[in-house]
């Protein structure tokens, strides 16, 4: 499953567009989950990619879970599911 997730600190403060909270909710995601980081307009863009059988939910959960631990000060605000299956095709029997 790939998500997409928006947070933004609160209230907002003047634009620093620093990282850095955003790399302590990585760091507190499951470490085998493939995570990417970005910054748009002031709020922090995290795409989480897992291979498991993992719903919508449980992400969501494990996120705010993150955001109250590690960077309360920060909320979210847009949680989107861009695919619910991996975009390669599964290992056939015998390839790996």
């Amino acid at each position: 499953m790939l998500v997409e997730l928006r947070l933004r600190r609160l209230p907002p403060p003047p634009r620093h567009d620093s990282p850095i909270d955003g790399i302590r909710v990585l760091a507190g995601l499951p470490a085998h989950w493939r995570k990417s980081l970005c910054l748009a307009g002031g709020d922090v863009i995290i795409k989480v990619r897992t291979d498991d059988d993992v719903f919508g939910m449980e992400i969501r959960d494990k996120v705010t879970g993150a955001l109250r631990a590690l960077a309360a000060d920060w909320e979210l605000v847009a949680f989107d599911v861009r695919s619910s299956s991996p975009p390669w095709p599964a290992a056939r029997p015998g390839t790996g």
